[in-house]
């Protein structure tokens, strides 16, 4: 059996972390801050939430559904899902929007809206315990397609009904109509809708310290070679190092590491936010070179005890570290709470490939959907048809706009179209601190004006904190420089079973084998790697990958 080299205290944090194991960021890989507004025009032509779609079949066209546009005769309760991010001073489930949502949509058709804290670090923990007690809310969701579809083999979701879909949220429905119909289906059965996606690759960034490179007279580094070069000055003079973490899910730390030369059928079988590809060759490189980072003294020596985002930026802010990844947007403190530690920091943005070794930044391309939702197994007709119609509701550019901008003259001033945020705005109607995204999230990846160049106008203003519009500007120019190099997942149309059955235990490995492989003696690397891969496979993974790979065979995925 392999000798542990965790460092001291290793286990306790392992113990919590194993508890969250299982969830997925994307968010933070997937794209999980407010961005953009969107357009303000509302006079839109579509047809109210109650008519049939021109999609509609001849079921829904010929009224075999109830018409409730009058409202529902007996008041209806939904239970919608929101990430409890825990901002200060922020009821995520009763606050000026909650009530805002209930006076617009739902006094008006005889609906109460709950909404359902949902913790954002451990939400699949979250969703299986209500799953389990049978208390779950109506819509079921994931910014993950491996996570959402656990929930579906859970025996969690329903089989929707699209035609029923058409008729009580025409809009809503065309403008996620061709996606539904790719990708919403699994074990032949229509079960997943989504939330629409314009991409955008800027809004996640890794800030770095200019200050700390001018004070070595170091250039931004290009490739990681160079980025440990720097870090090697900043050790000279006494700075700080290189950061990093320890991966409980969302697992894209391997991306840096890959190259031209992978196949398709490599990334369908090992590519998956929720199950660390351990064996795959782009990992080991990961792993080695945080080993020989880590004995060189470069490397944060207790990076096992970042396990979320806000360990990660204590230690940025606390000068700890010079470098410190994270979805930017304007009302971020990470910057402010910097300079108050430190008045004569500067910050950066480090082009992405600087963290591998090529120093081509590839990065996960999202598919062309946001949040992945299911309908609760138990949700009545009634039910189903309020969620619908609130769907729809939220998809008019009017009432979308004003949850992702506030009240003009407020929270923000329309100039040339786009929507300005005012700077320190904190009345009653001040948006959470990811710009309400987890409210019209449910619609809405981004927002989006319909054009690239007011998109990225009004980004400049929502992303970047007042007076730090340049980081904006870089991260854009990085990410088209980059965009040859994104990599979608393929979408298996089949659950894939050993992945539901060894998830957990795969996760609780990963903690342990990679944080060995990364602090053992680099001559004992290559032996604790392999036993670590011996283990891992046997430990489930290798049924997860012969699976994957009948799955690739038989054709039951999407490749984009």
């Amino acid at each position: 059996m392999r000798k542990s080299t965790m460092k001291k205290g290793l286990s306790v944090m392992l113990t919590i972390a194993m508890a969250a194991g299982m969830m997925a960021g994307c968010g933070d890989s997937g794209n999980d801050a407010g961005n953009t507004a969107a357009t303000p025009d509302s006079g839109s032509s579509a047809a109210p939430a109650t008519e049939a779609a021109d999609a509609g079949s001849s079921d829904a066209a010929s009224g075999s559904y109830t018409d409730y546009s009058a409202g529902f005769p007996e008041n209806v309760t939904i239970q919608i899902p929101v990430y409890d991010r825990a901002f200060e001073g922020w009821n995520v489930t009763d606050n000026y929007y909650t009530q805002w949502i209930q006076s617009e949509f739902g006094d008006k058709y005889n609906v109460t809206v709950e909404y359902v804290a949902i913790n954002r670090t451990d939400e699949v923990q979250d969703f299986m315990q209500l799953i389990a007690a049978g208390n779950a809310p109506d819509i079921i969701f994931h910014y993950d397609m491996p996570s959402a579809v656990k929930y579906y083999s859970e025996g969690a979701m329903q089989p929707i009904d699209l035609d029923e879909i058409a008729f009580y949220a025409p809009t809503y429905y065309a403008n996620m109509k061709d996606t539904i119909e790719k990708y919403g289906t699994l074990d032949e059965q229509n079960i997943f809708f989504f939330a629409g996606r314009n991409a955008i690759y800027y809004n996640f960034v890794t800030l770095i310290r200019k200050d700390w490179l001018d004070a070595v007279g170091a250039e931004m580094p290009t490739n990681r070679a160079e980025l440990e070069e720097v870090a090697r000055k900043w050790q000279e003079a006494g700075l700080g190092t290189i950061a990093d973490k320890l991966w409980t899910g969302s697992f894209t730390m391997e991306y840096p590491f890959m190259d031209d030369g992978i196949t398709t059928e490599d990334y369908a079988k090992y590519l998956d936010l929720n199950v660390a590809p351990f064996t795959w060759k782009p990992t080991e490189d990961y792993l080695r070179t945080l080993n020989a980072e880590y004995n060189e003294g470069i490397l944060d020596q207790e990076f096992y005890l970042r396990t979320d985002d806000a360990a990660a930026k204590a230690e940025f802010v606390a000068g700890n570290v010079g470098t410190y990844g994270f979805y930017i947007n304007s009302s971020t403190d990470v910057i402010t709470s910097l300079l108050a530690n430190d008045p004569d920091a500067e910050v950066a943005v480090l082009d992405p490939g600087a963290l591998g070794t090529t120093g081509n930044g590839y990065y996960y391309e999202y598919p062309p959907y946001g949040m992945i939702m299911g309908m609760n197994s138990t949700s009545t007709p009634e039910e189903r048809a309020a969620v619908w119609m609130f769907l729809d509701w939220m998809s008019q550019p009017e009432n979308l706009f004003y949850l992702q901008n506030g009240v003009e003259g407020e929270n923000y001033t329309l100039e040339d179209g786009i929507a300005v945020p005012v700077a320190d705005y904190a009345g009653e109607s001040k948006l959470s601190q990811n710009n309400n995204k987890d409210y019209w999230c449910l619609v809405a990846e981004v927002a989006d004006y319909g054009d690239e160049e007011m998109n990225y106008k009004a980004n400049l203003r929502t992303l970047a904190p007042a007076g730090y519009e340049s980081l904006i500007e870089d991260s854009y120019n990085y990410a088209q420089k980059n965009e040859p190099y994104g990599v979608v997942t393929p979408i298996f149309t089949q659950a894939v079973q050993a992945t539901n059955d060894y998830t957990a235990d795969l996760n609780a490995m990963w903690q342990e084998f990679s944080t060995d492989c990364i602090t053992c003696a680099p001559e004992e690397f290559d032996a604790t790697y392999a036993e670590c891969c011996e283990e891992y496979l046997a430990g489930g993974y290798q049924e997860i990958l012969d699976e994957k790979a009948s799955l690739y065979e038989n054709g039951s995925y999407i490749a984009d």
